[in-house]
């Protein structure tokens, strides 16, 4: 499988956008390339994670879609990163979250200190006791077309200087590229229904399907049912996908809790 990367050569003698880009451009490009080449589809979205944080200042990175309101992990470079988004899911509060609903990129370069930790206090104080102390999330894509987020954690606080940013900008254009564009390539084996994002977001199923069944239970809508969810996971010290298969597997019930 192959992902056109912007300002990827296109074999002519003429203007090269690699030669204006400098050694550090083409680093980061050629990094891109090595690490998608011959991945499945399924296998992009961590990969791109794991060269982000190579070739970026950062510990780690991960990336989630948009749906309903609540962020969809696919994947992420290491266990920390994915425990980072999983927590921003859970609270539906974060700079992932601020970014998808802007569309804008959101930098929080200190969640230690104002404003960063008093924008997401929860967040930043959950961020900082696993060691992570500052968090660049870049939508894929942008407004009203925005899929999700690219999320990159830092364990020293900092802003991004300005050619690293310039990367992230780029990582998060090839992730939006392979979203929008793999499952519909003849290079991924048949998978033109794009079965393989539907398999990596599948565990966000059981989410969707608790807050129907809580919406059933309590005869509320679907903004409460989630709400609802998601105090119960936080107050349990769960993640929402912990919760939740709770409820699908009937082992909690929303209408037994005590008032």
């Amino acid at each position: 499988m192959s992902v056109r990367l912007t300002g990827e050569p296109d074999g002519s003698d003429g203007d090269d956008p690699r030669r204006r880009r400098g050694p550090r451009g083409d680093k980061a490009v050629d990094a891109i390339a090595e690490g998608v080449q011959g991945a499945e589809p399924a296998q992009v979205p961590q990969r791109l994670c794991v060269v982000a944080s190579r070739v970026l200042p950062v510990t780690g990175a991960s990336v989630s879609l948009c749906s309903d309101g609540l962020p969809v992990p696919l994947s992420a470079s290491d266990p920390r990163a994915a425990y980072l988004m999983e927590i921003q899911a859970t609270l539906g509060d974060g700079p992932c979250l601020h970014a998808a609903r802007t569309g804008a990129p959101v930098l929080a370069p200190d969640l230690t200190s104002a404003p960063d930790a008093h924008r997401w206090p929860v967040f930043a104080q959950q961020a900082t006791e696993a060691g992570i102390r500052a968090v660049y999330a870049l939508p894929l894509g942008a407004g009203d077309r925005c899929l999700g987020t690219l999320d990159l954690y830092r364990d020293a606080p900092g802003e991004l200087p300005a050619r690293e940013l310039h990367t992230a900008h780029v990582m998060a254009g090839v992730m939006t590229v392979a979203l929008m564009e793999l499952p519909y390539g003849e290079e991924n084996g048949g998978l033109g229904d794009g079965s393989w994002l539907s398999d990596l977001a599948t565990d966000h199923d059981e989410v969707y399907q608790a807050t129907g069944m809580i919406m059933a239970q309590l005869r509320i809508g679907a903004d409460e049912a989630l709400a609802r969810l998601r105090a119960h996971a936080f107050a349990q010290g769960r993640t929402v996908l912990g919760a939740a298969h709770e409820v699908v597997t009937h082992r909690t019930r929303f209408d037994e809790e005590p008032p």
